[in-house]
C-alpha cells in the first residue's frame, strides 16, 4: 500500500496517507517523527497500521534529511507545527484532532512541540534528551546535515522534564531497557511528572534502541492509546 499523495511544503518532502473514504470525517490524524539519521519511509508501517484503523497519518522527513531542503537548524520545532497544520488542512478542520508519534529525535520533538500543535495525545518512542542530543551534535555522532549553532540553540534551555510536567494531554512512552543510546532511566524520570491520568510509561525487557519502532504488538498498543485519547473506544 502506498501513501495517498507524497509531495514538498515549505522545502519538507511528506508522504500522507489517509484511510477509506467513509471514515475520514470522523477520525483524527498522526503526524510521525523520525529519528536522527532516518527518512520518512522508515515508519510508512506505522502509517499503514495508522490508516487501517481510520486514523489519517503523515510522515515527513525533517531537514538535513531525506528529500527535505536544507540543514537541521532553528526551525526544527516549526516544522512539526506546520505539518500538524497542514494535516489538519486535509482533515478538513483547522481544530481536527492530531497526535504526534515521534522515535529518539522525533520523540523529544514530539513533547517539545506538544503544546504549540495542540496536540490531542504523544506517543514518545525512547525519546532523547536535549543534552544527549546536544552531545551527539559536538562529538560528529548526528549524522546528518545540520546546522550546529541553529540547531544548537534550538536545543539549549530545552530540557524535556519541565516541559513534559506542563503538558496537559495523555502521554505514552515507550523504552527499550536495552536501549543503548538513549538510556531508559530518561523516561522513567519523564514519567514521574506525566499529569493526564491516563498517560503511562511502558518499559521493554532487552531489546535496544531500534526495538519498539516496528514492533508490531506496540504499534498495535500505541495506535490503541490514541483511538482512547481521542475518544474513539
Amino acid at each position: 500500500m502506498r501513501p495517498a499523495r507524497t509531495d514538498v511544503h515549505d522545502g519538507l518532502a511528506y508522504a500522507l496517507w489517509l484511510p477509506e473514504p467513509a471514515r475520514r470525517a470522523v477520525r483524527g490524524g498522526v503526524v510521525v517523527l523520525h529519528g536522527a539519521g532516518s527518512c520518512k519511509e522508515s515508519h510508512y508501517d506505522f502509517a499503514r497500521a495508522a490508516i487501517a484503523v481510520g486514523l489519517a497519518a503523515l510522515t515527513f522527513d525533517q531537514r538535513g534529511h531525506g528529500q527535505s531542503a536544507g540543514p537541521m537548524d532553528g526551525r526544527a520545532i516549526d516544522d512539526v507545527i506546520e505539518m500538524a497544520s497542514l494535516l489538519r488542512l486535509e482533515l478538513g478542520a483547522p481544530d481536527a484532532p492530531v497526535v504526534l508519534r515521534g522515535s529518539s529525535m522525533g520523540g523529544y520533538l514530539a513533547l517539545r512541540c506538544a503544546e504549540r500543535v495542540d496536540a490531542a495525545a504523544v506517543v514518545a518512542i525512547c525519546p532523547a534528551s536535549a543534552s544527549g542530543l546536544r552531545r551527539a551534535l559536538n562529538d560528529g555522532s548526528l549524522r546528518f546535515d545540520a546546522d550546529h549553532a541553529a540547531f544548537g540553540a534550538l536545543l539549549d534551555g530545552g530540557e524535556l522534564q519541565p516541559i513534559v510536567a506542563q503538558l496537559p494531554m495523555a502521554i505514552l512512552l515507550l523504552h527499550a531497557q536495552g536501549d543503548e543510546q538513549v538510556p531508559v532511566q530518561h523516561s522513567r524520570e519523564l514519567a514521574t511528572v506525566l499529569r493526564a491520568p491516563t498517560s503511562r510509561l511502558i518499559e521493554l525487557p532487552g531489546g535496544h534502541h531500534r526495538s519498539i519502532q516496528h514492533d508490531d504488538e506496540l504499534q498495535a498498543v500505541s495506535l490503541r492509546f490514541v483511538e482512547k485519547a481521542l475518544g474513539l473506544r
